[in-house]
């Protein structure tokens, strides 16, 4: 019986697919408690800044899209989200000096972010929101108290990760499905900071700026990529 042929091209995502699992388990151990050392000492930082502002607090203004976008606690998980999503990129990471100089670019992204905050202390209006059914919602919000809002370091750190994430999709040559999903991810995490009320659309806008900022200078600025 003939054997049908395949051909090279039907082997590619098959390819693909391969680096990318290599790619999550090299070094996955350091990755994976690099990663968790890392986000708690941020909130070391976060939440000390965040209960002892240096300077008076700015409340941030509300613009037409704020009042426009309902309260969703629903959207909580998808908020919550953020500290799976901001471990897939230094998961991608081939090499350890890849691992490393990504490191310093999105401690450099969060140190920046704690400095605006210590130097001009934010949050958000009062707002009067019937958490009653949200039992999570209202935890997040005796901890988080609305403050440290501008720039968005929720949005910050999700652009940071969605644009590393999808440079290592286009060099891998990865399906455009897994593109879009990421993509999606990120739009996901950037309106859920809106639906459940932690930041207004200028926290946003500054956040995402600050880390399409950060994630130019890393691209540029980076070891040499390692062809497999």
């Amino acid at each position: 019986m003939p054997v049908p042929k395949t051909s090279a091209n039907s082997e590619v995502p098959k390819l693909f697919s391969c680096e990318i699992a290599l790619r999550m388990r090299r070094y996955f151990p350091l990755k994976f408690i690099g990663t968790t050392l890392f986000c708690w000492l941020f909130f070391i930082g976060y939440f000390q800044v965040l209960r002892h502002p240096a300077y008076p607090v700015t409340i941030m203004p509300l613009t037409a899209l704020d009042l426009a976008i309902p309260f969703q606690p629903h959207a909580l998980v998808l908020y919550l989200s953020l500290w799976v999503y901001v471990g897939v990129a230094p998961g991608l990471q081939l090499t350890l000096p890849e691992l490393v100089v990504y490191t310093l670019w999105i401690g450099g992204l969060c140190i920046t972010g704690l400095i605006c905050f210590y130097f001009w202390p934010t949050q958000i209006p009062s707002l009067a929101l019937d958490v009653s059914e949200s039992p999570g919602f209202a935890l997040l919000r005796r901890m988080d108290a609305a403050g440290n809002a501008c720039p968005s370091m929720h949005v910050a750190g999700a652009i940071f990760t969605a644009i590393r994430i999808d440079d290592v999709l286009r060099w891998t040559r990865s399906r455009a499905f897994t593109r879009l999903l990421n993509a999606g991810w990120f739009i996901a995490i950037a309106y859920s900071t809106l639906a459940v009320k932690q930041h207004v659309v200028l926290d946003v806008v500054a956040g995402a700026l600050l880390g399409i900022a950060f994630t130019l200078a890393s691209l540029r600025w980076r070891p040499q990529r390692v062809a497999l």
